[in-house]
């Protein structure tokens, strides 16, 4: 057998001891039990109360409390799409105060990373892409993202930022609402009406009875396009043509007439946005709590119906209350849910119902979003990805240093990314993207050059191993610090002790066997998935 063949084996067995050992952990009655806390159950907040109600009415038990080092994983992770950092994770774990959760949730939410993240999820949503189908074209892409990512660094108020998405004219270039026209696969009332259905009540058009599809494509039926002699600039405007008196339905069933001098854009959108319009609020809360806890209260998120009742509707109802009562302030919406006691709660059921998972009893394991995976590695490795637009004119290079969370063109992908699941931004579905487990996937972590080559050449991770040399071979201490960059928290004297043990059995160098076990860290679950 050939030498690289017998390390692939060699790796591949200490790797699957290591990971039944971690799985071990996680029942084990050991050492500061790093999962989980047992503490009495009670409510954080008004969701929780709810929450607990419906799963008292169902004889179902929530899982325990996440433990600190859990807790602060999965924070960064679901507000910033960023693991922590070595130090982050020390401080937090060492802070002794009682609200420390509550003061990290607050700083989160102010870090420049929460915009580049949330840029990321919107931009799936809205289909921000140079190229076919959508064909917004890089400067297009850029001044479409640019705007996004200021009004959520801002945290421009939600009815505002759908608003002037909704009813802006101009040029793509120098008005970048007016893109939310132009990414759509077809430039037309039918295309329009779906796009603004989707992304703003969570609603499918084609799933309405036909009468409400032709009264919702009326409000889109004046929107016009022209191009200038700049390359790729469009004008989004009002047609004037039309002089008809147009007749039609809102939504809700309330009949309008729209004169010929007014947009029908803007009757849409201020009937959308009014604060007794239930199903705007309804269908953002929705959204944001399926992208925090991974189902939507009602689910999926984009196919809101009634044919697809929430499995909460008191929980619904509460929040869509409370971001009309905070005037449309989504940080207020991420703050309830991120401190309620629902969301900290334990990955590990407690309940074999099989409704736990519906009532939200405990947080859903899932796997990381691929653009969040890869930079997780470049971090821990001290390596970066390369990334280049193929649309010829430009032919624009990605800088080195920016993470892939912040790549505002949907159609700039690479391998890995399109293997982990990164939507291709064409229909603006939650199901684009995917976050479950393949061979591929697997096959990928254990035996590609790509990650290996990451973890070999890794300057950063030559350094832990060069400090622990330098405290005389502490190997416990090198093993803790690997596992406070991987897997954000100590290990547990069980997982030193084997990881100890393959030290002593390994006969090549210590650098070697600290490769081993960072290739080992990055097949764990653990390490994968936000739990």
């Amino acid at each position: 057998m050939k030498k690289n063949q017998k390390n692939f084996f060699k790796n591949f067995v200490f790797s699957m001891l290591f990971m039944m050992a971690t799985a071990f952990a996680i029942k084990a009655e050991s050492q500061s039990r790093p999962f989980e806390k047992y503490t009495p159950i009670k409510p954080n907040n008004k969701i929780d109360e709810i929450v607990l109600q419906s799963l008292r009415k169902h004889h179902i038990k929530p899982a325990n409390l996440s433990s600190d080092a859990v807790f602060l994983r999965r924070v960064y992770l679901d507000v910033i799409g960023t693991l922590p950092t070595e130090k982050e994770v020390k401080n937090f774990l060492e802070d002794k105060s009682p609200n420390k959760r509550k003061k990290l949730i607050d700083q989160l939410l102010k870090r420049k990373e929460f915009a580049d993240y949330w840029s990321l999820k919107w931009g799936d949503l809205l289909k921000i892409k140079a190229e076919f189908p959508i064909n917004l074209w890089p400067n297009g892409v850029q001044a479409y993202y640019t705007w996004i990512h200021s009004a959520l660094e801002k945290n421009m108020p939600y009815d505002k930022f759908a608003y002037e998405l909704l009813t802006s004219s101009g040029s793509n270039f120098r008005q970048p609402q007016v893109n939310f026209y132009r990414a759509v696969q077809e430039k037309s009332p039918k295309g329009l009406a779906e796009a603004a259905a989707l992304t703003f009540m969570g609603i499918r058009l084609n799933k309405l009875p036909k009468e409400q599809q032709e009264a919702l494509k009326t409000f889109f039926s004046r929107v016009a396009y022209k191009k200038t002699e700049e390359w790729k600039e469009e004008i989004i405007y009002l047609n004037p043509a039309p002089t008809n008196v147009l007749k039609t339905t809102l939504p809700d069933g309330k009949n309008v007439v729209i004169q010929p001098e007014q947009d029908p854009r803007i009757i849409f959108a201020e009937w959308l946005v009014a604060k007794e319009n239930p199903c705007f609020a309804r269908n953002i809360v929705n959204r944001i709590w399926a992208w925090l806890m991974g189902r939507g209260i009602i689910n999926p998120p984009d196919d809101i119906s009634s044919g697809n009742p929430p499995s909460n509707p008191k929980l619904l109802a509460y929040l869509e209350k409370e971001l009309i009562k905070s005037n449309y302030n989504l940080r207020h919406i991420y703050k309830l849910i991120l401190n309620s006691r629902t969301y900290q709660q334990s990955s590990i059921p407690q309940s074999e119902n099989p409704r736990a998972e519906s009532l939200f009893a405990y947080y859903p394991v899932r796997q990381l979003d691929a653009e969040v995976l890869i930079d997780a590695i470049c971090q821990i490795t001290g390596t970066h990805e390369e990334y280049v637009s193929m649309v010829p004119e430009p032919f624009t290079f990605i800088p080195n240093s920016k993470k892939t969370i912040s790549l505002a063109d949907g159609s700039i992908s690479s391998q890995f990314l399109e293997m982990f699941g990164k939507p291709a931004r064409d229909t603006g579905y939650e199901s684009e993207r995917s976050n479950k487990s393949t061979t591929a996937q697997r096959l990928h972590f254990l035996n590609s050059t790509h990650i290996q080559d990451k973890i070999k050449k890794s300057r950063k991770l030559r350094q832990i191993i060069n400090n622990g040399q330098k405290r005389k071979g502490n190997k416990n201490g090198v093993i803790k610090e690997l596992y406070l960059n991987i897997l954000s928290r100590y290990p547990t004297d069980e997982e030193t002790k084997i990881i100890g043990k393959y030290f002593v059995s390994e006969k090549g160098s210590k650098k070697n066997a600290m490769m081993d076990i960072v290739w080992a860290l990055f097949n764990t679950k653990e390490f994968l998935c936000k739990h």
